[in-house]
């Protein structure tokens, strides 16, 4: 790869991270170009030349950024944790300390920007549905390396998605992690039962 081109790709993944990190702060609608700018400390033309899509193809990468961010960080939890239970809190616990450690103002981008412009722009909400989909597969892969493929095994996936998101909302509107810790609870109940049982087969 050219220093040219190397550049270049530091330069559009800074600007997909400055956008990742205003949305999770303020919102899709929240996050200005000019601001993204001022934030990746980019050049002023470089925007436009990496995303000629403008303000809608930026906020595709940055929830495609957000989807690789959190399945690696899942894949990194199952590397340390010895059993689900362990994988749930670390999980959780990295979610609570973003959380208090940005003041209860960043939270999910995916979310942001599905509730912000998922229904008015198709490709974002497309965007946000793919990522969506690959924690679920992440997590189903996990439930059936664990317990086997089963019926349940993909709602189950998808409603472990759906507690974390859920909870991270009301986190932010309570300003408490009370709401994650309820869903662990939740969720080692809901599935440890599960995975022990297919453990034992």
């Amino acid at each position: 790869m050219s220093s040219l081109s190397s550049k270049g790709s530091a330069t559009r993944q800074r600007l997909t991270g400055s956008m990742l990190q205003l949305i999770q702060t303020k919102g899709y609608h929240g996050a200005g170009l000019t601001a993204v700018l001022e934030h990746s400390a980019a050049p002023k033309g470089s925007l436009y030349f990496h995303f000629p899509g403008g303000k809608t193809e930026l906020g595709s990468a940055a929830v495609s950024l957000a989807a690789e961010q959190f399945r690696s960080s899942i894949a990194d939890a199952m590397a340390v944790s010895r059993s689900f239970e362990e994988l749930v809190d670390v999980v959780i616990s990295g979610l609570a300390g973003l959380l208090v450690s940005s003041d209860y103002r960043a939270g999910c981008p995916v979310a942001a920007v599905t509730l912000d412009a998922g229904a008015e722009d198709e490709q974002l909400r497309a965007a946000c549905s793919d990522a969506y989909a690959s924690w679920v597969a992440t997590f189903h892969a996990y439930l059936v390396s664990s317990a086997g493929d089963t019926d349940d095994t993909r709602s189950l996936a998808t409603s472990a998605v759906c507690l974390i998101e859920g909870a991270l909302v009301v986190c932010r509107a309570q300003r408490t992690t009370e709401p994650l810790v309820s869903a662990s609870r939740t969720l080692k109940g809901l599935l440890g039962p599960i995975l022990e049982q297919g453990g034992a087969q």
